[in-house]
């Protein structure tokens, strides 16, 4: 039995995710935790909400409440829409738990004793009007290169150039609108990436195939991406394309790894401590999100064991290991614009808190990722998905019309891995149309109703497998073990396409067995036909739960059965629900989306949301 530590990206506190970020990150993560659950090994699926930084503050004062209170509510929205698609994590945690707060400030304190962290003084922009200094990204003014008048102070949306806040022309606060703006000195903490730019370097190098180094380093990633099949953790080590290319990027363009500030004069966020001791000059400060956000990974694992009554033993054998962690095999699963942090930030900070400490003498061994699963964007209907400005189908509005399965499936089966997708509605009706009602539901909806009416509500004895029966069972057993290879490599696509595959199997056996017409001449036959069918439901629902887990509940549910076991043998498999087994027929599976629903949701849609 295998033991996995999965995390997936935490959704950012300010409101509710679209389903382009769902399928960015938690939505496959939950893929792999229910098949490895399902195949027997030990998973540890954690997420959480991200809460700090400038947006929650904000987020916040446009909701008229205090930010503590704002964060609370929305996790409790958040946890409840996760849980309503399914997602099964372990725990669902917050960035803002005081298990968090205590753990970034142990990390700090432990990187400061390793010479890994300098005091920086800066200028940055004060504004008078808020009260407060201002992230770059909450300047706005006229580019100094196109005209934009609404650009950041950290680039031009319009040209991309990126920018200082000095060089906008008339800058403002973008929070308040406010021209009464200066620029004051301040104290800030950095990171020194730079100083482990080499130890990180050499880590990304062990998660790329030798033979493509060389290739990767200067700059031509395309064409061996194209020919090899490099993913998937179970058959070897090597991280997908495009992780490695991104923290390639970074690392060796431009001026390279550059050291990175970890704190923020902000109200609301992890106080700057040195462990559980105060820092000196860094008074009224607190750690910068992206700092204390991926920490909250960890942090999460004792969210978890406190919540459960258990020891820090308990979560510590999953992240430490120097404390039983050794054999865990840890998997991110993330969009490509979160890549470059957990490529080589939160590595850093990982790595340089592992580093032997001179000033205590003891040294810490926390896990490092072994895979990261990496995706594209979901695109919407010709634009993009949007938070800021509420475009595309949020999560609650999505459960508002279709229960989570529907969604669940068109999502996995179209996710972005290789390029970017296209949520289109068009697409979405022709794939639950032709995948989840014309072959799965049409299969358990014409076998169970076929068999009621000839032989009753439960499994008919009789007959014996022939030559047809026989071949289906060679090709489910290929199909299966493809499956599988799939699941493993995290290739989500075409798991979808094999399980399908598996569906469109059963169908083709029951149309060419044809047991309506075999009943006719040889009952007995026809039996043994209808047997088998029955017991192809109980095996799909096994298969297909990691995908559509209500569903397959369902399909289970009517065969009378709660034996999941995993086919490692078909025929054993397919023979799971002997004679005189009672059954119930289900209710429809899966509705067809209609041509008037597909047009009223287009519309409904095609706007932004308040």
């Amino acid at each position: 039995m295998a033991r996995i530590l999965i995390t997936s990206a935490i959704p950012y506190i300010n409101g509710i995710k679209h389903l382009g970020n769902l399928i960015g990150s938690q939505l496959p993560a939950d893929l792999y935790a229910r098949y490895q659950r399902a195949r027997g090994n030990e998973v540890m699926f954690l997420c959480a909400t991200d809460e700090h930084g400038t947006p929650a503050e904000l987020a916040a004062a446009k909701a008229g409440k205090p930010v503590a209170e704002y964060c609370a509510d929305m996790y409790t929205v958040q946890a409840d829409i996760a849980k309503r698609f399914g997602l099964s994590f372990d725990h669902f945690g917050r960035s803002s738990s005081d298990q968090n707060k205590r753990l970034t400030q142990h990390f700090a304190g432990k990187l400061d004793d390793a010479g890994l962290i300098r005091e920086v003084s800066e200028k940055q922009v004060y504004s008078n009007a808020d009260g407060r200094f201002l992230p770059d990204r909450y300047i706005e003014g006229t580019c100094p290169n196109c005209g934009y008048e609404r650009a950041r102070g950290d680039q031009c949306e319009n040209c991309t150039k990126q920018l200082d806040p000095t060089d906008l022309i008339e800058p403002r606060s973008a929070i308040s609108g406010s021209t009464d703006l200066e620029v004051r000195e301040t104290k800030h903490l950095y990171l020194r990436q730079s100083a482990m730019k080499d130890q990180l370097d050499a880590w990304i190098d062990s998660k790329i195939p030798p033979r493509f180094r060389n290739e990767l380093l200067g700059g031509d990633s395309e064409g061996w991406t194209k020919t090899e099949d490099l993913s998937g953790f179970k058959e070897n080590p090597y991280w997908p394309t495009l992780t490695t290319s991104i923290a390639k990027k970074w690392l060796h363009d431009g001026d390279g790894l550059q050291d990175r500030g970890i704190t923020r004069d902000l109200d609301w966020g992890v106080p700057v401590k040195k462990g559980d001791q105060d820092w000196p000059g860094m008074e009224g400060k607190v750690f910068y999100v992206w700092f204390d956000a991926p920490i909250e990974y960890i942090a999460c694992a004792k969210e978890w064991a406190d919540a459960n009554g258990r020891t820090d033993a308990d979560w510590e054998r999953w992240w430490r290991t120097d404390k039983g962690a050794d054999d865990v095999r840890y998997v991110q699963f993330m969009g490509k614009d979160n890549v470059p942090f957990h490529t080589l930030s939160f590595p850093a900070t990982i790595l340089g808190t592992n580093t032997h400490n001179e000033v205590s003498g003891s040294s810490e061994q926390w896990k490092l990722v072994d895979y990261i699963k990496s995706f594209n964007y979901l695109n919407y209907d010709g634009g993009q998905f949007s938070t800021s400005q509420g475009r595309g189908v949020f999560m609650d509005q999505a459960l508002e019309i279709l229960s989570a399965d529907y969604w669940r499936w068109w999502l996995l089966s179209h996710a972005p891995e290789s390029s970017d997708s296209e949520f289109t509605w068009e697409n979405f009706q022709q794939s639950v149309n032709k995948d989840l009602a014309d072959v799965l539901g049409n299969f358990v909806s014409r076998i169970t109703k076929f068999c009621r009416s000839k032989f009753g509500e439960a499994v008919p004895e009789g007959g014996n497998y022939g030559d047809r029966e026989n071949a289906l069972i060679n090709e489910l057993t290929k199909r299966v073990r493809a499956y599988e290879g799939h699941m493993e490599a995290m290739e989500v696509r075409k798991s979808a396409q094999e399980l399908r595959a598996i569906w469109v199997a059963g169908n083709e056996y029951l149309q060419a067995a044809a047991p309506w017409s075999t009943f006719k001449e040889d009952p007995e036959q026809a039996a043994a036909q209808v047997r088998l069918g029955l017991n192809l439901i109980r095996l799909y629902s096994v298969l297909s739960a990691p995908f559509i887990p209500d569903t397959s509940a369902r399909m289970l549910s009517a065969m009378n059965t709660l034996d999941t076991a995993w086919p490692e043998d078909m025929a054993a498999a397919l023979s799971a629900l002997p004679a005189g087994h009672d059954f119930t027929v289900p209710d429809v599976l899966f509705a067809k989306v209609t041509d008037e629903q597909r047009e009223e949701w287009q519309e409904k849609f095609a706007g932004t949301r308040s």
